[in-house]
Parts: C-alpha cells; structure tokens; sequence
C-alpha cells in the first residue's frame, strides 16, 4: 500500500516563517498532545501538522453556522484587525477589547448578543466570553498557546496565540477555507489581516 502524502492548507515553511508554532515557556497538561518539541531556550514548540488538521476540522465547523451566529471574541492587539478581517470576510459578529460582562447572558444590556457558536482568540484572556458561552450552552471554538487550559474549549486550535503576524496567517486561512466552502470570493492577501506594529 502506497503511503499518502499529507496535504497542508499552506506550505509548512510558511507557518513556520510566521511563528504559529512558537508557544511559551510553559506547557499545561492539556496542551502536551501538541506539543512537538521543547527548544533549548525553554520554549515549547507546537506541531504544525496537528494545528494543520484542527484547522482545517475547525474551518468546517464554523462553516455549519449561519455566519451572522458566529461571534469572534479578542482581547489581544494584535488580534483586532484579524478578527475584523475575519468578520468582514465571513460575515460574522466581533467584540475586540474588553468583553463586557453580561453580553452573552443578560437580555437588558445593550450589548447582548445571541451567537450560536463563540470563537475566542486566548481563553486565558478572554475567559468571561466562555464562561458565559458554557453557562449558555454553546460551543467555544478557541486558539489556544502552550501555556492555555483548555476546559470549557470545545475545538482547540493549537497556535501561537500572542505574534502579529501568526494571528494573521490564522485568521487569513480560516477564512480562506470558510469562503471556499461557503462559496465567497476571496482575494486577500495574509498582509490585509496584518495588525500595524
């Protein structure tokens, strides 16, 4: 039997030359499954073809929803642009910066949103989006760093959640797969997703 060859979305050397697989200094228990390697300056190094794979699993999922149902939620700067690249794109909803609490569970805020699905940019940092959205009960699509716990995350994405330009190559090629599925044109380029320095 002929051993097939394995298909990325991109070239691996091009995840590598935008940092997604640089994590952190530390490693929790739940993120070890995708950790290829530990470098000699201490810092854990995901696999690439296992964020490859979540990705494409993720792309799919996210494309089951009506897009107005998807909510994006960042925190992180360098996310901002990303997420709003990602939403323009797709057509989904955003909060960048601070999560206002309530937003997913209590009615008479004015910032109450009804999504069917919540994808966040660092649990850690943006935990009240998910907490909320378990309290809720609906599902949390999260890129999640070496150092993350992944409790409460229904589908991780392993990446380098933290460098301008991973964040861009990640929101680029997830909404580059959501349009193929879905049908949108799509001619945008990694550097349109690019946070400003």
């Amino acid at each position: 039997m002929e051993k097939v060859e394995y298909e990325y979305l991109i070239p691996p050397d091009d995840y590598l030359a935008a940092g997604v697989h640089i994590g952190t200094q530390i490693k929790t228990s739940d993120m070890k499954n995708f950790v290829f390697k530990v470098r000699q300056d201490g810092l854990y190094i995901i696999d690439i073809r296992k964020l490859d794979e979540r990705l494409k699993v993720a792309s799919k999922f996210l494309a089951r929803y009506e897009p107005s149902k998807i909510l994006l939620v960042a925190a992180r700067q360098y996310a901002y642009k990303p997420v709003q690249m990602f939403s323009k794109v797709v057509g989904s909803m955003y909060i960048t910066g601070r999560f206002v609490p309530g937003t997913l569970t209590n009615p008479s805020l004015k910032e109450y949103v009804e999504p069917d699905v919540v994808f966040v940019n660092d649990p850690a940092i943006d935990k009240q989006a998910v907490v909320e959205a378990t309290k809720i009960g609906i599902p949390v699509v999260a890129l999640c760093d070496t150092n993350n716990s992944i409790s409460d995350i229904d589908l991780v994405i392993p990446t380098n959640n933290k460098g301008r330009k991973a964040l861009a190559l990640i929101y680029w090629l997830m909404a580059r797969e959501i349009a193929k599925i879905k049908g949108i044109d799509f001619t945008y380029t990694i550097e349109d997703f690019e946070a400003e320095l």
